[in-house]
């Protein structure tokens, strides 16, 4: 099993400096919301407090995209907007498995199937994500991802959360109630970026600039 501390989206979990500037790993974390009796509600589980970096963290479910996503089934595609967000700094084969990592981390850390089971995998339901953003962890860390941030609706999940032990306390968490807890500065800017992207018409979702956080968590539209 690859070591759960060196797989963050993001980069929260990266410590130290180096004058070598190691190239960024593609990863995908899935924002799964719900609306609740008091708003908005997102899947979140808290890091391990036996991780080697950054322990107790709130985090979306995510990971690092896998050689074999790129081979992974699929019951559906993604939707045009999404693969052509995705496709801005992706090739298409991969922009198509950042997806799959996205639906694949879900059910490997939570146990909700975005998808169908094919045999011991899945075919991930690449039609219901929704581009919200990315972050590239700042150069000079050995740990680096260049992770893109999807969303999905709770509706299109199916199964009971049933975590697998890299995230505890899985669950449905406000915004605010998330914060109650430690969230990481780069997880609470992209569920900042979701918000304001949940509030959008649907409609106008796809014509928004995009948006990546560089450096120490600066935010910048994509050009």
């Amino acid at each position: 099993m690859t070591d759960p501390t060196a797989d963050n989206p993001g980069g929260a979990d990266a410590e130290g400096h180096s004058r070598r500037t190691f190239r960024p790993r593609d990863a995908a974390s899935l924002i799964l919301w719900r609306i609740g009796p008091r708003g908005p509600e997102v899947l979140m589980g808290k890091r391990h407090a036996r991780h080697r970096f950054m322990p107790d963290v709130m985090v979306f479910p995510g990971g690092r995209v896998d050689h074999d996503d790129h081979r992974r089934p699929a019951a559906s595609e993604l939707q045009p907007a999404t693969r052509r967000m995705l496709e801005r700094r992706a090739t298409p084969g991969r922009a198509r498995a950042i997806g799959i990592a996205a639906v694949r981390e879900l059910f490997e850390e939570t146990g909700l199937l975005l998808g169908d089971r094919r045999g011991e995998g899945i075919a991930a339901d690449l039609a219901a994500l929704h581009y919200v953003c990315r972050a590239v962890t700042p150069g000079g860390r050995p740990i680096r991802f260049n992770a893109r941030f999807l969303a999905a609706p709770a509706e299109a999940v199916r199964g009971d959360i049933a975590g697998s032990g890299e995230l505890e306390n899985l669950g449905w968490y406000t915004p605010e109630a998330a914060h109650r807890h430690h969230v990481a500065d780069i997880t609470g800017k992209v569920l900042v970026e979701f918000l304001d992207w949940l509030e959008l018409p649907p409609r106008r979702r796809a014509a928004r600039a995009l948006i990546v956080f560089r450096g120490m968590d600066n935010r910048h539209q994509e050009r």
